[in-house]
């Protein structure tokens, strides 16, 4: 490839100059306007683009140089012209533009030569930011299993004692084995979020799907959070079809989705308030609308609510508490099963979150673009467990 670089180059400036000559050795002894400024502009544009090849640069150079002494030495030789003569000023002017030109050359190296070097100084950078950050996600990810292990022990000890089947506990107690299970329950949902985190982040989070029907899986979810609803003063309605819809989906992820949609409606919810679940079919695609009364979202607040441990209210005596991962995970979970999930603010108080997925008939060639998208590979996931999920995920 270099020996066409340089037999290109040298052919074009060769041909440049032979034409320049050509036309002074045609005027005969006088100023050559024409000819020097067919030189001045290919030397001009061989500092301003062969910079980065230097053989090249120094051959084109050298000719041009060369013209450029040669047309005005020429005329001087020939007619024997006096130094003050027309002839000599002309000879000091080419001398003065071709220092122009060596100097433009030697700003465009250096120039060019600072961009590689800031280049490798990024190269080296990222290099190192990638090793880093494969460090930091190995080191998450193993002390998140590291510790997820005793804590299941220490939460099923303590649910076991909790429970009165050790015996009879007296009311501080089980006051206080009740704040060890809250606590447990935090710290496995944190443990969890984080695994799942890092497995999309790193492609590695896998999909079994397989042709469902919504309307159950949203019965479903809805009742295994009626519970938590509950105990927060919240009522879990729903308007189902009474046709079933299919998709085709992860069952265990689309329910995590809605479980951190439900939890999160409810948490968000006044007591004494409900929160409506309806399922709609249209146009190839089957929509699961969340509407709650909570505090109403704005379009300002997408970047809070989808982003990586970020809460509506991040302050330090917040009600309500949440790692700030759940429906980033839900978000990625539904790009990778080639649906969405969107919010819009209610007309009144509260907000709907709507949840789109392509049915049976369409769902094949959407849902192969959503997985392409995020390349999820053949590592089989754990189980998901909803109770990871099923009430301390939050916006």
């Amino acid at each position: 490839m270099l020996p066409f670089l340089y037999a290109g180059a040298l052919i074009n400036t060769c041909v440049i100059v032979t034409y320049s000559i050509g036309i002074a050795v045609i005027q005969g002894p006088t100023t050559h306007f024409m000819s020097l400024f067919f030189l001045f502009s290919g030397a001009l544009f061989a500092s301003m683009h062969s910079h980065h090849l230097m053989p090249v640069l120094i051959i084109r150079l050298a000719i041009f140089t060369a013209a450029f002494l040669f047309i005005p030495l020429r005329d001087i030789v020939l007619t024997h012209a006096p130094i003050k003569s027309e002839l000599w000023a002309q000879f000091f002017t080419s001398v003065f533009v071709l220092t122009f030109v060596l100097d433009s050359s030697r700003s465009y190296l250096k120039f060019y030569r600072t961009q590689i070097a800031q280049m490798n100084l990024l190269r080296e950078e990222h290099a190192r930011s990638e090793i880093a950050y494969k460090a930091k996600s190995e080191f998450v990810s193993t002390m998140s299993h590291e510790l997820r292990t005793p804590l299941t022990s220490i939460k099923g000890s303590v649910d076991l004692a909790a429970s009165g089947k050790l015996g009879a506990l007296p009311e501080k107690v089980g006051f206080v084995l009740n704040v060890a299970q809250r606590n447990c329950e935090r710290l496995l949902s944190l443990i969890n979020e984080i695994l799942d985190l890092q497995s999309v982040e790193s492609g590695k989070m896998s999909f079994s799907q397989k042709e469902s029907n919504l309307v159950e899986l949203v019965e479903a979810s809805v009742a295994e959070t009626q519970p938590y609803a509950e105990n927060l003063g919240v009522t879990l309605k729903t308007e189902l079809p009474q046709n079933s819809i299919l998709v085709m989906v992860d069952k265990a992820r689309l329910k995590q989705v809605f479980a951190n949609i439900l939890s999160n409606a409810a948490k968000f919810s006044p007591p004494d308030s409900d929160v409506l679940v309806l399922v709609q079919e249209g146009d190839g695609n089957a929509r699961v609308l969340f509407r709650d009364h909570g505090i109403g979202l704005s379009v300002a607040d997408h970047e809070t609510v989808f982003g990586h441990f970020t809460q509506i209210d991040s302050s330090d005596s917040r009600k309500i508490g949440g790692t700030g991962l759940g429906m980033n995970i839900s978000m990625r979970i539904m790009e990778a099963l080639g649906g969405s999930i969107t919010y819009t603010k209610n007309a009144g108080p509260g907000t709907t979150f709507v949840v789109e997925l392509p049915v049976a008939n369409t769902a094949k060639t959407k849902t192969d673009v959503g997985r392409s998208a995020h390349k999820p590979p053949d590592e089989s996931s754990k189980p998901v467990k909803l109770s990871a999920y099923d009430a301390r995920t939050r916006y």
